[in-house]
Formats: structure tokens, sequence, C-alpha cells
């Protein structure tokens, strides 16, 4: 046997000899064209009068002031929730914006 082999003859002997592969020319792509389509005009459903759905509503009684042990005022706020926990903190947290000292009183449903 020969061992001098090069390196072309041993792919050759391994491989075979490689067979011209038929060339395809690759197809042409087209980049998509963005097609302009004008808006169409919002035309606005005729007003149709729908049952106002059924909100559960809490009524929070505070009692407000700004002066320690001084004048306090009755303050009613109207919550949409059924949580009387979120009611409370939702009323208390709108009278701290114009008073300074909040009590509850109650919580009621409507």
């Amino acid at each position: 046997m020969n061992s001098d082999l090069t390196e072309e003859e041993m792919r050759r002997a391994l491989f075979g000899t490689p067979q011209p592969e038929e060339q395809v020319p690759a197809p042409l792509v087209k980049e998509p064209v963005e097609e302009v389509v004008p808006p169409k005009p919002v035309v606005a459903p005729a007003a149709k009068k729908k049952a106002k759905a059924f909100t559960p509503r809490l009524r929070v009684t505070l009692r407000v002031g700004n002066e320690f042990e001084g004048k306090m005022v009755e303050l009613i706020h109207e919550a949409d929730t059924l949580s009387s926990l979120l009611a409370e903190q939702q009323a208390v947290k709108a009278a701290r914006k114009k008073y300074k000292y909040v009590e509850v009183e109650s919580v009621k449903s409507m």
C-alpha cells in the first residue's frame, strides 16, 4: 500500500468523488408591499338606553374637624363597593384632603 496519500486523495477515498450539485437559482423574495388603507370614519352607534346594572353602594358616615376635641361636622361618603373596609378607606382618604381629624361613625348598605 502506498502510505504517501495526500489529503485530497484521502477525501476521495473516504467520501468518493464530489458530484457537482445542481445549482438552482434562488427564488427571488419579493418584499411585501404594505397596502395603505384609509381609516374608516368612526360612526357612533345610535344611543341606546341600557338598563343600568345594580351597583352595590355603601354609605359611610364620618365625623370630621380641624380642631382637636373641637367642633366636629358629620360627613357622608357613598362608595361603589361591597367591601366595608374598602369603603371606609376611600371615605377617610377623601376626608383627609380637607380635614385633619376623621372618625368613622358607621358603614351601612344602601
